[in-house]
């Protein structure tokens, strides 16, 4: 089973690692540690050093079912370089994704099964959830600031596993976007994210180890986006953005 090196590795955000292919500024790693974006969570940020100086990773482009890192330099590289993430925005972005887990989580319970059909995590701490939620009290979903907040100071592990996609497809609640799942490994099997006793759904996102490692999760705004459409949005205490 091919597994992402930031899914199997998620606290080791630098390493030493050999090229394998390369054009002006751009590059393929042996192994790398960024996180090259999707589901809605922005991709990782970084730099890689080598021996001649340094660059900003200014973005991921996938050819060929291969993951190009795209540089600040127009730089040729060869040999060995070290890829580092910038660990402050990663942290960020695990804490939002792991909010909005359990945003979704209890959405999904008091809401009859409601799916998400969009999400995005934004660089100033906030983000926002769109449900399918017909007729829902806005109240109701400003009240389950509540428990989400509790859910954080319980501080339930968080931990992954990986099933077949069809079995996936099959269990009740493990998907839930109407639009996008996570992509398959390549021996057709899909991660699954499960906050323990409160949540288990695919993702292919960065987490956090466990709840408690969030910081408060504020509920900024509900709105109407149709007649089915409720968008929440949250956001990290502390940041600007809430």
């Amino acid at each position: 089973m091919s597994r992402a090196f930031y899914h199997q590795n998620p606290e080791t955000l630098a390493l030493e690692t050999g090229i394998v292919e390369a054009r002006p500024g751009r590059l393929l790693l042996a192994q790398s540690p960024f996180y090259p974006g999707g589901g809605g969570q922005l991709a990782d940020r970084g730099v890689l050093r080598w021996s001649g100086g340094e660059a900003d990773v200014i973005g991921f482009e996938t050819e060929g079912g291969r993951q190009w890192i795209l540089l600040a330099s127009q730089d040729e590289l060869s040999g060995t370089v070290q890829a580092a993430v910038d660990a402050e925005f990663r942290q960020m972005m695990r804490e939002l994704h792991t909010g909005t887990h359990i945003l979704n989580a209890f959405v999904f319970q008091h809401f009859d099964g409601a799916l998400v059909t969009g999400v995005q995590m934004n660089a100033d701490g906030t983000a926002r959830m769109d449900f399918d939620v017909p007729g829902a009290d806005n109240e109701r979903l400003k009240a389950l600031e509540a428990p989400i907040n509790d859910a954080i100071r319980q501080d339930l592990a968080v931990t992954d596993d990986y099933v077949p996609l069809e079995s996936a497809h099959g269990q009740h609640g493990l998907i839930r976007s109407k639009s996008v799942t996570p992509p398959p490994t390549s021996d057709g099997k899909i991660r699954v994210v499960e906050i323990a006793g409160l949540d288990r759904q695919a993702c292919g996102g960065t987490h956090l180890a466990s709840t408690g490692q969030c910081r408060p999760i504020r509920i900024l705004k509900v709105e109407n986006k149709g007649r089915h459409n409720r968008r929440v949005r949250i956001g990290l205490a502390g940041f600007a953005g809430a």
